[in-house]
């Protein structure tokens, strides 16, 4: 099989380049406090998709520092008895989704409700307030402020509150939702299944925000991760602050997450992503320590994986 990462054996016992932060088990405390202590303001506004056994709304809630945030939100018509839910999570700059390809979940007795990330392509709001390059470059959104400044930590708890306020639904058995995504959807998944381990089940497909520097390292700081070049070449071009740059980035890393989640983890993996590196993927993956399996794709890379919309299906039905 031809290779641009390491070889499999290898990837199964790595363990991660980006360096983690001395605090960063106080960090996401503090961070979890300031969204608990937050009043949501949940919204539920019906919307008139037409589906007989499915009842459609724009979920709004408010999140930490105060960006109102919009998810979709369905659920089984006229079922009222506690039943399971699945959060869904979009890639980087997209959103919501339709409403239609929700339906398959609901049809089986699920609530479902996908987040719009703030300040990429859906409804919800970006209250910004940061200094530095907007246009684009999520990851770096904060990097040169405090790092509870950090855009991708409001979203990681944006990610966090969400599942909470579906736990809370009184039609919802907060015992039984899962959690899926792709690319940043994946991230996204880990991030939201590792601080809110009540997630029973996660399923990430090819997780982005794992292993920065490892990213960088092999000169794949391109696509998606092509900000990090750029911050470097803005900001520090002769890599000074190289390490502190990236400790702060470790704040969001997902592999310095995982050990927090508790859910069951089917993992998938294209071994030849160019995007999301597989050695960053592994990184995540082999510090969670909950009863997880991986699905490889040896052949496949940042794009559709066959059959695993179906093996996630199967996996959450189970709920």
């Amino acid at each position: 099989m031809p290779l641009f990462d390491m070889p499999l054996e290898q990837l199964r016992s790595y363990t991660g380049t980006n360096p983690r932060p001395a605090d960063m088990e106080e960090y996401w405390s503090a961070a979890l406090d300031e969204m608990r202590a937050i009043d949501p303001q949940i919204e539920l506004v019906p919307h008139p998709f037409a589906a007989d056994f499915a009842e459609c709304f724009h979920l709004y809630f408010t999140g930490v520092r105060g960006a109102r945030i919009h998810a979709k939100y369905l659920r089984p018509a006229g079922k009222t008895e506690p039943h399971p839910a699945i959060l869904m999570f979009h890639g980087y700059s997209g959103d919501s989704g339709d409403w239609a390809d929700k339906l398959g979940y609901v049809a089986q007795g699920f609530s479902v409700a996908a987040l719009d990330c703030r300040g990429q392509g859906g409804l919800s709001e970006d209250t910004g307030g940061v200094k530095g390059n907007t246009l684009n470059g999520h990851i770096i959104r904060g990097l040169d402020q405090s790092p509870h400044d950090l855009l991708f930590r409001h979203i990681y708890l944006d990610c966090a509150q969400l599942a909470r306020i579906v736990m809370d639904m009184p039609e919802v058995d907060a015992d039984r939702v899962g959690a899926t995504g792709g690319s940043q959807g994946g991230g996204l998944t880990l991030a939201c299944a590792a601080l809110e381990p009540r997630i029973r089940r996660a399923a990430p497909v090819f997780p982005f925000l794992c292993d920065f520097q490892r990213v960088w390292e092999i000169d794949l700081a391109v696509a998606a991760y092509e900000e990090l070049k750029q911050f470097f070449r803005r900001f520090d071009p002769r890599h000074e602050r190289e390490t502190e740059i990236f400790t702060r980035l470790g704040y969001i890393d997902n592999q310095h997450l995982a050990h927090r989640i508790r859910a069951e983890t089917l993992f998938f993996i294209g071994l030849m992503d160019t995007v999301c590196p597989p050695s960053s993927q592994f990184a995540a993956y082999n510090k969670i320590t909950a009863q997880k399996s991986l699905v490889i794709y040896p052949d496949f890379g940042h794009e559709g994986l066959p059959q695993s919309s179906d093996l996630i299906y199967e996996f959450m039905a189970d709920l």
